[in-house]
């Protein structure tokens, strides 16, 4: 097999026999994954799955699972021996935007920070320039050649944020950009309104009249609309305060819209409070959190997620705190970050190498803060991020011997084989 694009929700698929895995790494126990539980992969060795339709109806030894009688009549999928896993689920995104910042990617090599970046009228603000310059037919077409990556590197499921935009067209338009693409193409995205990325240059000196706006206009009439299910906030340095956050979350809460949060990235604010108080799906970058934040998000059903590909491409080398986060019992995540600024990457295999080389993480425990707490922080942890049957058969195989290879090899693409409720999206040297 090679390469394949792309294909439509609705397309109809064979049943199938999946067989030749080496190690099949089902990921099933309790959720949100914890403590030592959080390595624990549900390994089945030389196992196999039954897929019909969409949905996984059989796993466990291939012998067992070749003598059912629905395998008889299935197509067979050989994998070689090959490792398997669910599809990753990167809970954290910035799917459309309008082009790359490597501009400001050589100022930051050659000596300027972030911050004085974005102060100067890049950063953030520049890319919401180019996005509201841009018409929806490009951005959708850039969009889609990313989606086509991260299906080529084993995601089947994203959250994705507007927040690029900060007008009322632009950030409809991005809304709707993603609403048609999860309507158009196999891999689940999830919607985040993310309008309260940073002020906007229009309401600069006037960051509480955005606020309402936001609050009582714009977040009403995207709830209603069903354009999104969370509602995310920058709070930092730069950016909103928590009192500010707190009016936009509540804001996305009384519409129905789940929250999330950017929060202690740049400094501590007590945005990660902020979350557990808004029962936040996940609080997201963390690398500023404190000693007693950290015992109570252990505490709490907040998921943690860590973005490492942010601080690895800013050159930081404070990461979040991920092996305290287990100490204390939280649920611990990984996501990429993707954007044009911070983190231009939609390999979660990436995420899951520096997870482990700068966040002390072992390779099982990325892998379940790559897939199933994930899925639990975007509410979707009863169809994927494990495989079980009942559940999508959303997987991905990659061409080593043992899992902890796959964070072992860096900088390459070892994924062979993606499918997607049953399928197949990407397919090399089968």
């Amino acid at each position: 097999m090679t390469d394949v694009t792309l294909v439509s929700k609705r397309v109809f698929m064979p049943d199938w026999l999946i067989t030749g895995c080496s190690e099949l790494l089902t990921v099933r126990g309790p959720v949100p994954r914890r403590g030592r539980a959080l390595g624990e992969l549900g390994i089945i060795r030389d196992g196999a799955m039954l897929v019909r339709g969409d949905r996984i109806v059989a796993i466990g030894k291939r012998r067992r699972i070749e003598r059912m009688r629905g395998a008889r009549r299935a197509e067979k999928l050989n994998l070689g021996g090959r490792v398997v896993l669910p599809g990753f689920v990167d809970s954290h995104t910035h799917l459309i935007f309008p082009t790359s910042r490597a501009a400001e990617y050589e100022l930051r090599n050659s000596g300027a920070t972030y911050e004085e970046i974005a102060q100067s009228g890049g950063g953030i603000r520049s890319s919401v320039e180019g996005l509201r310059r841009t018409p929806a037919k490009h951005l959708k077409a850039r969009a889609r050649m990313n989606l086509r990556e991260f299906a080529a590197h084993g995601t089947t499921t994203i959250e994705a944020k507007s927040g690029y935009g900060l007008d009322w067209n632009s950030e409809l338009k991005t809304l709707e950009i993603l609403y048609e693409l999860h309507q158009e193409q196999p891999i689940d995205i999830h919607a985040t309104f993310l309008g309260a990325h940073v002020v906007p240059s229009e309401y600069r000196g006037r960051a509480d009249a955005y606020v309402n706006l936001l609050a009582r206009r714009w977040i009403p009439t995207i709830a209603t609309a069903g354009l999104a299910e969370f509602c995310d906030v920058y709070c930092d340095r730069g950016a909103f305060t928590v009192t500010q956050a707190r009016i936009i979350l509540s804001a996305g809460r009384s519409c129905g819209l789940v929250a999330r949060i950017h929060a202690e990235q740049l400094e501590h604010t007590g945005a990660a409070r902020l979350g557990i108080e808004m029962h936040a799906a996940s609080a997201d970058h963390l690398e500023k959190v404190s000693r007693s934040d950290i015992r109570a998000l252990g505490l709490s059903n907040v998921v943690c997620t860590l973005l490492p590909g942010c601080c690895f491409h800013l050159g930081l080398r404070h990461y979040g705190p991920a092996r305290k986060l287990i100490e204390a019992g939280a649920a611990v995540g990984l996501a990429t970050d993707f954007n044009p600024g911070t983190s231009p990457t939609v390999s979660m295999p990436m995420i899951l190498s520096l997870a482990c080389t700068q966040m002390r993480m072992t390779p099982a425990e990325a892998i379940s803060a790559a897939t199933i707490n994930p899925a639990y922080s975007l509410r979707q942890h009863d169809r994927v991020g494990s495989l079980e049957v009942g559940k999508y058969a959303d997987l991905a195989a990659f061409d080593v011997a043992d899992y902890r290879e796959i964070p072992y090899y860096f900088g390459v693409n070892l994924c062979s084989l993606t499918m997607k409720r049953g399928a197949i999206l990407h397919a090399k040297n089968l």
